[in-house]
């Protein structure tokens, strides 16, 4: 065999210029890529059914031609394909839209194989609409189904494939390492490829899968190991003495066990010698605040610095008359650093910074522009960081010299994702909610009942307390809603713009009633000094996109009504239902919606059954798949190739065992058995060497 995987696709026979640039449009440059492209589905020929016992779904029937197919024009200019075929137990009509080539292949006493539904019709006979089909020397094995563009079907791709596998399959390199072959049953790599393309039975398919699964899992986890690892290296923040429990006895009421939890788990990350890279994931009010802020008195009191940087200012104030209230009676002294911040308190705060006079610095961007400097900061901690680019994170620790790092989440994320999507950080979860707190009470109407809700926001409004209008869009379109319409009569809801709604119900519904408008194409300014008047309690009303889902307190406000609540995804709407519900009074989060979508009702359901974040996010997960999950941090997460986190977590915890006795073994990797796992490890982190 001559040749190599790195040869251009071109070098397999049938493969031209043309063909070529199809395929690069599917990222497929080499041999190497066409056969690691894997099938997306299946279409099964292998297990053949009779027209009577053929179960629901799609199925594999041989059949006999019983006439010529014909092909019919519609006067809509529909072409329409129909022929007859009979098993032996049983006849079926098949049918063709716009595909006019069938006819070629569908004559009268040809024996063909016919994959698809098989449907009852209105006669009481079998018919399958658009059935794919194959001759039955064809037959026999699963029939791979690959992504497609223009110009490449599924079986040009799977033609294309067989021949690299003919070509090409045994220069395929053995990554996994071979006891582990071994140990888990699994196909080596050239059976494996072959089998994921060409399974026979669903055996073939299901241990090339396992095999393939773990192998991209266990990679996955070897380099998510070995970033945290590179991350933790030794600090000389170390803290010497615990002063936890002197925090805990200042604060007005009792900690969760999850908090005491959380803070002691930090502790020992910084007592280590080496940095601490942790992350703290609660829901929304489980007190990650009262967290972050026991680990910084444990930081200050043992000599050192600390920094928290929140992406708004509103959020910054807030965390900073939060600590100054948990502070009370302490010489620790802190300090907010913001955009607003004068040019004269700027340069007072970065000076007392860079001499030490200062211990806690608490801001948004601001924290780490050049010229701020720490004389010891030992603490870096980020606050809502999915709201942060990776660089803004990197910024804050790079201010020292290997600080430890506190990351804080308000985003629920499923265990099984937070193992990938976190893989670089340990994790502490807050899964209790303080005593005290108030389940916010969640219902769904459709537009005709909004009149209802805004009487009773009128009457929460008049007994003093606040409330939230949140809308998709910020600015007005043409295809803007009418707040006049009825919402029944309207097959596709129309999209609120916060602009337009606000103008109507500050000059109609609530024109005597403090209202304001807050949306993300505001400035920074503005929209940070609305947001303080409103948690002042000046503003009453605010119609706002879902900018206000960061981290506002406005223990005040009892009503959260979205617009158009189709249009948010689950884990976004428990956020902005935990805008309110913060404060004694009872609190409801109002969900309107026109949308007639079976998904949008599983949705809506699942948020006025619980206010469990977490559960919430499992279903979010389902429903949507991870990569909503990822965020921004999905430019540092490698793409899954043929694992499914939502489906194999099994196999993901199996990987994350192995990995971690791999590293224990060899924390370098620099064994000849694990050599070429290695090289893969390095393809999927540049950062690793």
């Amino acid at each position: 065999m001559s040749g190599s995987l790195r040869d251009d696709i071109t070098a397999l026979k049938g493969v031209g210029k043309v063909r070529a640039e199809q395929f690069s449009k599917l990222g497929l440059h080499t041999v190497a890529d066409l056969l690691y492209f894997y099938p997306r589905a299946y279409r099964n020929y292998a297990d053949i059914f009779t027209l009577r016992n053929a179960p629901d779904g799609k199925v594999c029937v041989k059949a006999h031609l019983l006439s010529d197919a014909k092909l019919i024009q519609t006067n809509g200019g529909t072409t329409v394909v129909r022929a007859s075929a009979t098993d032996g137990t049983d006849m079926v009509s098949l049918i063709w839209f716009n595909n006019k080539f069938v006819t070629a292949d569908m004559k009268r006493g040809r024996e063909m194989l016919f994959y698809g539904e098989i449907k009852t019709n209105g006669n009481g006979g079998f018919e399958m609409i658009s059935p794919d089909y194959c001759t039955p020397e064809k037959g026999g094995y699963y029939h791979p189904v690959y992504r497609c563009t223009e110009g490449l079907t599924s079986k040009i791709t799977a033609s294309c494939v067989k021949k690299a596998l003919d070509g090409y399959a045994d220069l395929l390199p053995e990554t996994f390492p071979v006891r582990l072959i071994g140990k888990y049953k699994i196909p080596d790599i050239k059976t494996a490829v072959k089998y994921i393309h060409f399974p026979k039975n669903d055996a073939e398919l299901t241990n090339a899968r396992r095999r393939l699964i773990f192998e991209e899992l266990l990679v996955l986890s070897l380099g998510l190991m070995l970033a945290k690892n590179n991350g933790k290296t030794v600090t000389p923040f170390t803290v010497k003495h615990n002063y936890s429990d002197d925090f805990f006895s200042r604060l007005p009421f009792v900690p969760t066990n999850a908090q005491k939890r959380a803070v002691a788990e930090c502790t020992s990350d910084m007592q280590s010698g080496k940095a601490m890279r942790r992350l703290i994931q609660g829901d929304v009010g489980s007190g990650k605040t009262a967290v972050a802020a026991a680990v910084i008195y444990n930081t200050v009191r043992n000599g050192m610095q600390a920094a928290l940087m929140a992406p708004t200012e509103v959020l910054a104030r807030q965390h900073k008359k939060t600590f100054d209230a948990f502070f009370a009676g302490t010489d620790i002294k802190t300090e907010l650093l913001t955009g607003s911040t004068s040019a004269k308190e700027k340069s007072r705060i970065k000076k007392s910074l860079a001499d030490g006079s200062v211990d806690v610095v608490i801001g948004t961007h601001a924290v780490i522009t050049e010229d701020v400097a720490f004389k010891s900061l030992g603490l870096a901690v980020t606050d809502e960081q999915h709201r942060f680019g990776v660089r803004q994170r990197t910024s804050l620790s790079e201010k020292s010299a290997n600080p430890h790092v506190l990351v804080m989440s308000a985003t629920p994320i499923p265990r099984t994702l937070s193992l990938v999507v976190y893989g670089d950080l340990d994790i502490s979860v807050l899964d209790e909610k303080p005593a005290g707190r108030k389940e916010i009470k969640t219902i769904r109407i459709t537009s005709d009942k909004r009149e209802r809700m805004f009487g009773f926001m009128k009457k929460e409004l008049d007994a003093g307390r606040q409330c939230f209008i949140v809308c998709p869009l910020a600015e007005e379109k043409s295809e803007d809603y009418d707040l006049s319409q009825n919402g029944t009569e309207q097959k596709t809801p129309s999209l609120a713009s916060s602009e337009k709604y606000y103008r109507e119900i500050s000059n109609g519904e609530f024109k005597n009633y403090k209202t304001a408008l807050l949306h993300g194409k505001m400035t920074p300014r503005k929209k940070d000094e609305i947001m303080a008047r409103f948690a002042s309690g000046e503003i009453r009303l605010l119609v706002c996109t879902v900018v206000v889902e960061v981290g506002i307190d406005v223990p005040n406000a009892t009503v959260m009504a979205v617009e158009n609540a189709e249009r948010f995804g689950l884990s976004q709407l428990h956020q902005l239902r935990g805008r309110c519900g913060r404060g004694n009074e009872n609190s409801c989060c109002i969900l309107i919606s026109d949308s007639p979508s079976e998904t949008s009702e599983q949705r809506f359901d699942i948020m006025c059954k619980t206010n469990d974040g977490f559960k919430i996010a499992e279903e979010d997960l389902k429903l949507r798949g991870p990569g909503d999950f990822f965020g921004e941090r999905q430019s540092v997460i490698p793409e899954l190739k043929i694992a499914d986190l939502m489906t194999d977590s099994r196999i993901l915890y199996a990987a994350k065992k192995e990995a971690d006795g791999i590293l224990t073994a060899d924390p370098a990797l620099s064994s000849t058995e694990h050599a070429l796992i290695k090289r893969e490890v390095r393809k999927l982190f540049t950062n690793i060497n």
